[in-house]
C-alpha cells in the first residue's frame, strides 16, 4: 500500500470514548493531477481491527483557507451550523451522529477538500474530485492506528452530496478499498441542476439583472480552476466579478462571500456576464465534473429536505439526480424528511443513513 498520509496530529474531542487526528494526505483531482487535502480522523479510543469506515462529504463552506472545517475550534465534534440559534460559527462543521458511530464502533474521517486549508483554489461542486478526496482519506486513516478497515461507506451532505460520484470512480482510485454504500443528503449535482429552470436562465442572462447568489458565483469561479485549459474567469465575470473573486475566495467564508458580492452590485454593479460563445464548452466541463455519469458500483440512499421545495439544493435537483441513477440502472432508493428544511435535515436524516450503510457490510 503507498503512503498517502503526510502528517498527522492527535487533537482533542469532545466526543466521548474517541481518539481524534487532524491530518493532511495526497490526493488529486479529477484529471488525475496531484493535489494535497487536510481533515480528520475520528475513532474508538479502544484498539480494534478491521473497523468499519464512514467518510463524510461536507457541504458549503467556501472556497479557500476561511472555509476550512479541520481548521475551526473542536473540529472532531457533533455538526454545528451557521444558521442554528445562538451559533457563533462563520462555516457548518463537524459530523452529524459522530457519537453514535463511535459508540458503535466505527472510524469516522472527514475531509476538507482539496484548497480548504491546502494551496490551490478549491474545486467547488466539481463532483468527481470532492469524490476523490473522500476516498482518499479513508487511505490515509489506514496508515494510522485507528484499525480502519477496507470497507467504507459515504455519507454526503449538499455540496458533499455530489460526491456521490465517489460511487462512480474507476478501480484504481479505490485501490484496496470497497464502498458498500454511498448516502446523499439533499446532494448537489451542477449537471443536474443544469437542465433546470433558473441556473440555465441566470448563465443565459436573461432577466433583470440581480445581485450574484454565492454558490452560483464560487461554482463559476471554481471551474476554471478545475479546467484551467478550457475555461477562464473572463468567461463568465465581468471585471468587477474578477476583481470580488480574486480579493474573497480565500479569505471569505460562503456566507460572507454572499454578503460582499451582493453589497457591491447594489454599489457597483453587474458581476456575472458570461460569453455565449463559451458556453457549450462550460456545459460540457460541467457534465464530465459532475456525478450522475455513469452507473455506481454500490447501492445509493438519497435522503431528501422536504420543507422547502426551493432551498439551497431544490427539490427538482434532488429528484433529478435519482431520475438520472435510475436511468443508468443504479440500484437507488430515497426518503423525504417532509418537516426539514436543508440545514436540519443532516441531524434529523443520519440515524437512517448510519443503519443504511451499517446493513451493506
Amino acid at each position: 500500500m503507498s503512503t498517502v498520509l503526510v502528517h498527522h496530529e492527535k487533537i482533542d474531542t469532545s466526543i466521548a470514548g474517541a481518539q481524534a487526528y487532524r491530518i493532511r494526505y495526497r490526493s488529486g483531482d479529477l484529471h488525475g493531477n496531484a493535489t494535497e487535502s487536510t481533515g480528520i480522523v475520528v475513532a474508538p479510543a479502544a484498539p480494534g481491527e478491521n473497523r468499519k469506515v464512514m467518510t463524510w462529504a461536507h457541504g458549503t463552506t467556501g472556497m479557500g483557507d476561511a472555509a476550512c472545517p479541520s481548521a475551526q475550534p473542536d473540529p472532531a465534534r457533533e455538526l454545528t451550523l451557521y444558521f442554528e440559534s445562538g451559533s457563533v460559527t462563520s462555516i457548518d462543521y463537524g459530523v452529524p451522529g459522530q457519537q453514535k458511530f463511535i459508540d458503535e464502533g466505527w472510524v469516522v474521517v472527514a475531509t476538507d477538500y482539496q484548497g480548504q486549508g491546502t494551496p490551490g483554489i478549491h474545486q467547488y461542486t466539481v463532483n468527481r474530485t470532492n469524490a476523490l478526496d473522500a476516498v482518499n482519506i479513508v487511505k490515509a486513516a489506514r496508515e494510522l492506528p485507528v484499525g480502519a478497515g477496507t470497507k467504507f461507506g459515504l455519507v454526503g451532505w449538499s455540496q458533499g452530496g455530489g460526491a456521490l460520484a465517489a460511487a462512480e470512480l474507476d478501480a484504481a482510485d479505490y485501490g484496496d478499498l470497497e464502498i458498500v454504500g454511498a448516502v446523499g443528503m439533499s446532494p448537489g449535482v451542477p449537471s443536474i441542476a443544469l437542465k433546470l429552470p433558473g441556473i440555465g436562465s441566470a448563465l443565459a442572462g436573461s432577466g433583470t439583472p440581480t445581485p450574484p447568489d454565492g454558490h452560483l458565483f464560487m461554482i463559476l469561479g471554481a471551474m476554471p480552476a478545475a479546467f484551467p485549459d478550457r475555461l477562464s474567469l473572463e468567461d463568465v465575470f465581468t471585471p468587477l466579478g474578477i476583481k470580488m473573486f480574486e480579493e474573497n475566495w480565500n479569505t471569505a467564508p460562503v456566507h460572507h462571500f454572499s454578503d460582499i458580492l451582493t453589497r457591491n452590485f447594489h454599489l457597483s454593479g453587474a458581476m456575472i456576464q458570461v460569453n455565449k460563445e463559451k458556453l457549450p464548452t462550460w456545459l460540457a466541463a460541467f457534465e464530465e465534473a459532475s456525478a450522475a455519469q455513469k452507473k455506481p458500483v454500490c447501492p445509493i440512499l438519497v435522503l431528501i429536505d422536504g420543507q422547502d421545495p426551493n432551498g439551497p439544493c431544490p427539490l427538482p435537483w434532488q429528484l433529478g439526480y435519482i431520475d438520472a441513477i435510475t436511468a443508468l440502472g443504479g440500484d437507488i432508493t430515497s426518503s423525504t424528511y417532509p418537516n426539514d428544511d436543508h440545514f436540519s435535515l443532516p441531524q434529523a436524516s443520519i440515524d437512517e443513513a448510519r443503519t443504511w450503510l451499517d446493513s451493506k457490510f
